[in-house]
């Protein structure tokens, strides 16, 4: 891996929480770091607070903001997709999409696809997911019948462990790796601290394993894997099944456009 004072580092969902905390981390360690969120004002103050190299604002509910943020990045090393809801009732997205699927994994999909021809090798592509895991109906990807909350969000945590094990088959021969990992159960940050959630880890036991991820040159060949903290971790079956994971690469790429 090329040395963190050299790279430039995109952490998506990065004005609050567990992705502030990574991008201040890394920022602390000579990266160039790219903030992202959807709030102008909010980005500009965590992007001067923090010494970021740039702020970038995008609504991952919209897939026109996420092709306006790729085109906003010139060059990047390595991509924290970080940015994740948990909503109590369905709702749907600008492009009609059920909103959890949409921000937590397809603008991820959308996104990473656009800037994998941007990446220098050697590059990393780091998915924050969870080991709240619930399989995806592909009958109703867009969980149109008996919504329940939690089961939208560990849906797309799941789709997001599928989505980095099937990049890392297709990369081919590139010298760029994709893993997710569950950084940490229940973290004091505003997603679990707002609704009334009592915490179980510190948001720094978090941050401390996706630094890992992004930054430890004894995973320069690690490739595929899902972590739960910094332990090598079977996550739910659906992961383990080819099918399941070119059923949900072939429908991403219809709803996001890229087919």
């Amino acid at each position: 891996m090329r040395p963190l004072a050299e790279q430039t580092i995109l952490v998506t969902g990065s004005t609050d929480g567990h992705g502030r905390r990574v991008a201040e981390e890394l920022v602390a360690r000579g990266a160039g770091v790219l903030v992202h969120g959807r709030d102008p004002d909010k980005v500009a103050r965590v992007t001067e607070e923090i010494g970021a190299a740039r702020g970038l604002v995008a609504d991952l509910a919209r897939l026109d903001d996420v092709r306006r943020l790729a085109n906003e990045v010139d060059q990047l090393d390595t991509l924290v997709n970080n940015a994740g809801i948990v909503i109590p009732e369905r709702q749907e997205s600008a492009d009609g999409y059920e909103l959890t699927l949409a921000v937590n994994y397809l603008s991820h999909f959308l996104l990473t696809a656009l800037l994998l021809p941007k990446l220098r090798e050697p590059a990393r592509i780091v998915n924050v997911s969870s080991i709240g895991q619930y399989p995806l109906d592909f009958d109703d990807l867009q969980y149109e019948h008996d919504f329940n909350g939690y089961y939208a969000y560990a849906k797309s945590k799941l789709a997001q462990i599928l989505f980095a094990r099937e990049l890392a088959e297709r990369l081919g021969d590139r010298n760029v790796t994709a893993n997710a990992l569950h950084p940490a159960t229940l973290m004091d940050t505003n997603m679990v601290l707002g609704p009334g959630g009592t915490p179980q880890s510190s948001v720094e036991e978090g941050v401390e394993a996706t630094l890992r991820l992004i930054a430890d040159p004894s995973l320069d060949d690690v490739t595929g894997g899902f972590f739960n903290g910094k332990r090598d971790w079977r996550p739910d079956a659906q992961a383990d099944d080819p099918a399941a994971r070119r059923e949900l690469w072939e429908e991403s790429e219809r709803l996001t456009g890229l087919s």
